[in-house]
């Protein structure tokens, strides 16, 4: 689950990470009001959005007077925020965070991540602040500091100082590092945070080290420990149907592509998506129905793939363990006639009960193209998908 800007800064600022001042509007008027209880004599007001680039969108502006702070926030609030990580649709600005003004000396970068690969808290420090690490990582990965923090002991003082060190700072600024590094590793691990980035890090003219900006993502399996924190979830952010799919406890994303996919597993769904891709095809999905789903499980599924219009054709494969063939067969049926299925639609199955599911199949009447294995039946749906075309 990610949230906005003002909501991780504000949840940092409670672990001891220093943030500017600021506050969260959404109307013109709002931003005003908060704007004055700031004071100046410089204001920055931020377009707040699930997405990174903002300001290279012109959804981050700095302003020099309340009448600016008004008549900007006018221009931000509703707008269609267009950057490199919305796509080309954009979103909706439906709130602004006015902050006030920093005396930035210098921009760093600082983030944090849940290494899967060595199953620790992985920081990773910059001193090319502002830009996308990335960028940094594959242009000049030589200015990209890596520490990895043993769980068992947790962090200790001599790795936020390897940090501050690495960043070029010095004097009283290492020992503020220091302090704001540690802080920041209890929020990650009271949270239970998949990621915090802090792009830019600032210090300041005083040689204060300040979070100029903040993004935080949490895992959604711990979120049951943190009813607080589930309660910053923004509806207006997140793709409906992956809401809705949450509803009925489906894994679901949506993709670029127009070949639906509903599998049981998720490598078993991955492989399906390789191989689409593979055989000529683009996957408009991935889809985990999981082990234990039922025939209604399935058929919200089938109905969820086909609400996405760019998908031309669907293909469901199933290995049946736990999942027996003559269940998701029964679903996909029900649910092909419920929507009146107007794509090709290929499906594979194999393991539990596959004969049964298999005659569901074919007694349904329905245009259904059965698959002998995953190569076949991704040859079968990109095919179909062309014809269709």
């Amino acid at each position: 689950m990610n949230i906005h800007e003002y909501q991780a800064k504000s949840l940092l600022a409670k672990y001891g990470v220093t943030v500017p001042n600021g506050g969260v509007a959404y109307t013109a008027e709002e931003a005003k009001t908060v704007a004055q209880s700031l004071g100046g004599p410089v204001w920055v007001v931020k377009a707040q959005i699930h997405a990174g680039g903002r300001g290279k969108g012109g959804g981050v502006k700095v302003v020099k007077s309340i009448e600016e702070v008004l008549e900007t926030s006018k221009s931000i609030i509703g707008m269609q925020l267009v950057t490199h990580q919305t796509g080309p649709k954009g979103k909706e600005v439906k709130r602004v965070y006015i902050e006030e003004g920093c005396d930035i000396a210098r921009e760093l970068y600082l983030g944090a991540i849940i290494d899967r690969a060595n199953d620790c808290v992985t920081f990773m420090a910059s001193t090319e602040g502002g830009m996308e690490i990335e960028e940094v990582a594959a242009a000049t990965p030589e200015k990209i500091l890596m520490v990895s923090i043993d769980p068992a002991t947790g962090i200790m003082p001599f790795h936020a100082r390897k940090i501050a060190f690495s960043l070029g700072l010095e004097g009283k600024q290492v020992g503020s590092a220091v302090k704001f590094i540690l802080a920041l590793y209890t929020a990650i691990i009271d949270t239970d945070a998949s990621l915090v980035e802090i792009n830019p890090l600032v210090v300041t003219g005083s040689g204060d080290i300040i979070a100029l900006d903040a993004k935080m993502n949490f895992d959604d399996n711990a979120l049951f420990r943190h009813k607080d924190i589930a309660e910053l979830r923004d509806p207006d952010e997140e793709d409906a149907s992956e809401l809705e799919a949450a509803q009925y406890d489906l894994n679901y994303i949506k993709l670029d592509g127009n070949i639906g996919c509903m599998v049981n597993g998720a490598g078993l769904a991955m492989a399906t998506m390789d191989i689409i891709q593979l055989n000529g095809g683009s996957p408009a999905n991935f889809l985990d129905v999981g082990g234990g789903a039922t025939k209604e499980k399935v058929t919200e599924a089938f109905k969820i793939i086909l609400k996405d219009e760019n998908v031309e054709g669907i293909l469901v494969n199933i290995f049946g363990g736990i999942m027996r063939c003559d269940v998701i067969a029964e679903g996909v049926v029900a649910a092909a006639r419920e929507v009146a299925l107007s794509v090709p639609l290929v499906v594979r199955l194999e393991g539990t009960n596959v004969d049964l599911g298999k005659k569901i199949l074919a007694d349904s009447g329905l245009p259904i193209l059965s698959a002998d294995d995953l190569g076949d039946a991704a040859e079968k749906i990109v095919k179909a998908v062309k014809e269709a075309a």
